[in-house]
């Protein structure tokens, strides 16, 4: 975990850029949440991108609202909902003040406090070896195993709480990308992006259909 924390911590200027150029390159980069000694890290391998100005899914779609505030600030904080009345989801807000951007992170490949992990999602030891691969695929089961929820939302992203390190760099061809999922309207913009064949994607076959 040391080699990790030595990595660089990404500054404000890499979030405040244009919501899909900061989407893909969020691949690889590593989300970190650090609690006294406890650290949890997991590689980003999967996300969606989320834009308010004509995109219908977007939570800030129609204006500002008090639960989706955070999103119209500065690129750079962390924005968390609930969701099904089940699930919290963390995003990554993104560009200038004022525009409704956001990234969705659907999945992570834990590298660090995957013990911790494992006690925050199952609340008991894995069944076996392939169980892992159920631990971090998907954003319901990434808030769940770092324990993010809606009093994370607005948390700085170069904070010394939540914070993302900088990652291995994904050439274009390892990066897949396909419709969003789980979505009832505009459905048909391509901005989910994904690195390919890796085992925590939140949906194995959903890869398969790429543009």
């Amino acid at each position: 975990m040391a080699a990790i924390l030595s990595t660089n911590k990404l500054n404000k200027s890499f979030y405040r850029r244009e919501l899909l150029i900061v989407a893909r390159e969020l691949l690889g980069k590593v989300l970190v949440k650090s609690s006294g000694k406890e650290i949890l890290a997991g590689k980003i391998v999967e996300v969606e991108a989320y834009h308010g100005d004509t995109d219908e899914a977007a939570h800030s779609y129609g204006g500002i609202t008090k639960r989706n505030e955070i999103m119209f600030e500065t690129g750079g904080f962390l924005y968390v909902y609930f969701t099904y009345g089940a699930h919290h989801c963390c995003n990554v807000v993104t560009g200038k003040k004022g525009q409704g951007t956001a990234v969705l992170i659907r999945a992570v490949e834990p590298i660090s406090g995957i013990d911790k992990m494992i006690k925050n999602r199952f609340g008991r030891k894995l069944k076996n070896d392939k169980e892992i691969f159920n631990l971090t695929s998907g954003p319901g089961k990434v808030c769940q195993a770092f324990k993010l929820d809606r009093n994370h939302s607005g948390t700085d992203l170069t904070s010394e709480d939540i914070f993302m390190l900088d990652g291995e760099k994904i050439r274009s061809k390892d990066i897949g990308v396909s419709k969003r999922i789980g979505i009832t309207r505009s459905v048909d913009l391509p901005w989910r992006f994904f690195i390919k064949d890796n085992p925590y994607l939140s949906r194995k076959w959903f890869h398969q259909k790429i543009y």
